[in-house]
């Protein structure tokens, strides 16, 4: 059985107040099962804490890389929001 879809989403480079609008917007195009994996030089936190706030119940938060210089986070869709 093959592996849902994983995107990958380098936000390193990113001006830092665009980056949860265009996380938020790759989350919401991915289908149920489908996985993004934003690609950062700090832990996200506050991305999830807006994530249970504003998506509850549709997201599975998975710590894959934890620094020191990369954090990686699978963050998968679990149901349509």
């Amino acid at each position: 059985m093959a592996e849902a879809t994983v995107i990958d989403l380098d936000v390193r480079e990113m001006i830092p107040r665009g980056c949860h609008s265009t996380i938020f917007a790759r989350f919401d195009a991915l289908n149920t099962g489908e996985t993004l994996r934003p690609i950062n030089d700090h832990y996200p936190k506050p991305l999830y804490y807006q994530l249970m706030a504003e998506r509850p119940g549709v997201f599975a938060w998975e710590p894959e890389q934890q620094g020191p210089e990369v954090w990686v986070i699978r963050i998968r869709k679990t149901t349509s929001s």
